[in-house]
């Protein structure tokens, strides 16, 4: 059976193009009561061109939207970056930053009509990112997390990067577009490397967007208005101005902003507790139930064995509603994963007063540097071994899993031939291995390529997104059977979440996350390929299995009879 299917997965590689369809969601009283009230300042207000205001917050420019929606591909009149002298500290930074902002508005050194400027403080001792943004947890500003799964990935000798508010955000209700990546390309230069915009893209854009993920739009990217950045021996203090009179957003405007929001920056850096505090569940409710996850893993299945189908993999989803008697506090909980995050990267994305979008993710959509290309196939889960012993059964049994090897070579072939596409040549080396993370191991390729252009470079994005690790094989089938299977809106879950730079980006893919909401508590996404040989209960298994780096963070439990699955 294990042989028919790969035959058939051969038979069918060559067509792998994006469904549109839509997907169906559950949404409960009280969010369909939210969704109602902020309905329309919530999402739809952000692509005004006009400085909007949201729940007391301002916001800066859009740059995705133009006067009389006229677009340009031409970059901002003006890159710059300029570094003061390094200090001690970082409340000696954040002097320095206003002092170089005011001399800055008085001279008014630029007269171009767009531009963005970077100013940066050298700090000479090393502070975390995360300490730095949980300091600003007061604010209603935008705030974003990016934590390289190496050093390397997040450029020299930067190891993670915080920001509090934008100097320009890029969010639309349509899905991500060439226009789109042109937009915020205009703000970048390879000048200019560590000038970046960071964000998230939704699964699919064309699926209905329920209450919790409305403010982020189809995607949301911002370049930090204040951003510190972590660094191997020491820390930075950043600020970036952006203005663009085409975008109804003047020089004036920009500094202006900036300066209001730097004084509401804290100084001091408070190093807090990176451990979620026992706190008592009120309620656990999954989407879907135990036994709706049985009926669709099986009607999967049966379209799978179909002859006159040629859906080889698909890949489920469970959104699970977490609701402790305490707030959570998202950066907590990502200080949490961050513990046991090795070898992945970390995220958080939170719009202004909005639900915050955290993760810990071990698997790579692509990194891109100027021509250089990588990307990694990542599939086949199994727990690691309380011994060394058992561990290395298990790897064993996961190496020689017909099951997994179908799913794994899917996944690796998929993105190779995408990758051919637009390179002159993909090298797959290690080709088949096992990568092991704290709790989990999985099967793991990495492929690298030299595109032809770096204009390839949204081609890539839009054509490795969704990979068959998170959507299934042939791409438009597995859409198809996931819109008529789930009934949760996958929002930024299973996307792509990362950031472009001048000359080079790297984008991870959105899973092991969750969506973190105020009075709410938090959604925990996880998801699991089925192909041909798949159990449903065994798969019911690695969804637990993968949603528990979360779960264990919420340490005491009411009795078993109120945890429920829900429709």
């Amino acid at each position: 059976m294990a042989t028919a299917t790969t035959h058939k997965w051969l038979s069918n590689f060559i067509s792998n193009s994006n469904c549109c369809n839509i997907l169906e969601r559950h949404v409960s009283n009280r969010q369909q009561h939210r969704q109602r009230q902020h309905h329309q300042q919530s999402l739809y207000f952000i692509y005004s061109h006009r400085r909007p205001m949201c729940k007391g917050c301002y916001l800066s420019m859009n740059g995705c939207v133009g006067e009389n929606g006229e677009r340009t591909r031409e970059s901002v009149r003006t890159i710059e970056t300029r570094r003061l002298d390094s200090v001690s500290s970082a409340a000696m930074a954040m002097y320095s930053l206003k002092m170089a902002i005011s001399e800055l508005k008085e001279d008014s050194p630029f007269c171009t009509s767009s531009g963005i400027m970077r100013v940066e403080v050298p700090i000479e001792e090393r502070v975390e990112a995360i300490d730095w943004l949980h300091s600003q947890s007061h604010l209603l500003l935008p705030r974003c997390y990016f934590s390289g799964r190496e050093q390397k990935s997040c450029g020299g000798n930067l190891i993670s990067v915080a920001g509090v508010g934008s100097a320009v955000f890029f969010s639309q209700p349509h899905a991500f577009s060439y226009w789109d990546w042109i937009s915020i390309r205009r703000f970048l230069s390879e000048r200019c490397p560590l000038i970046r915009a960071y964000g998230a893209i939704r699964f699919n854009a064309k699926a209905k967007v329920s209450s919790e993920w409305l403010d982020f739009g189809s995607f949301y990217f911002m370049i930090p208005q204040v951003e510190f950045n972590e660094l191997e021996g020491g820390s930075m203090l950043t600020t970036t101005i952006a203005w663009d009179n085409a975008l109804s957003w003047s020089w004036e405007n920009a500094i202006t902003d900036l300066q209001e929001t730097l004084c509401k920056i804290s100084s001091s850096i408070v190093k807090f507790p990176k451990q979620a505090p026992p706190t008592l569940i009120l309620s656990s409710h999954n989407i879907p139930s135990k036994v709706d996850w049985d009926l669709g893993v099986n009607r999967a299945l049966q379209m799978i064995e179909r002859n006159d189908s040629s859906l080889t993999k698909v890949v489920l989803a469970r959104s699970t509603r977490v609701v402790p008697t305490t707030n959570i506090d998202p950066l907590t909980w990502l200080a949490c994963l961050k513990g046991e995050g090795e070898n992945a990267y970390q995220f958080f994305f939170q719009p202004p007063n909005a639900p915050a979008f955290i993760g810990n993710t071990p698997e790579q959509l692509f990194h891109r540097k100027r021509f250089h290309i990588t990307s990694e196939a990542l599939a086949g889960t199994r727990a690691r071994g309380s011994s060394l012993t058992l561990d290395h059964q298990i790897e064993l049994d996961l190496l020689t899993s017909p099951k997994d090897d179908i799913e794994f070579t899917i996944v690796r072939e998929s993105i190779r031939r995408k990758l051919e596409a637009v390179c002159e040549k993909v090298i797959i080396k290690p080709k088949k291995v096992i990568r092991k993370l704290p709790r989990i191991q999985h099967l793991f390729a990495r492929l690298t390529g030299r595109l032809r252009s770096e204009e390839d470079e949204f081609e890539i994005l839009s054509s490795l997104h969704p990979s068959p690790a998170v959507c299934g094989f042939p791409t438009e089938e597995a859409q198809l059977l996931i819109a008529e299977t789930e009934v949760f809106d996958r929002g930024m879950y299973a996307g792509p979440v990362g950031w472009f730079g001048g000359g080079e980006s790297e984008f991870a893919v959105g899973i092991r996350s969750a969506l973190v909401e105020k009075e709410l508590g938090a959604l925990i996404y996880a998801g699991t390929g089925i192909v041909e040989g798949s159990n449903p209960y065994l798969e019911w298994d690695e969804l637990e299995l993968k949603t528990s780096q979360f779960t264990k963070l919420l340490k005491l439990d009411l009795p078993l009879r109120q945890k429920v699955d829900c429709k």
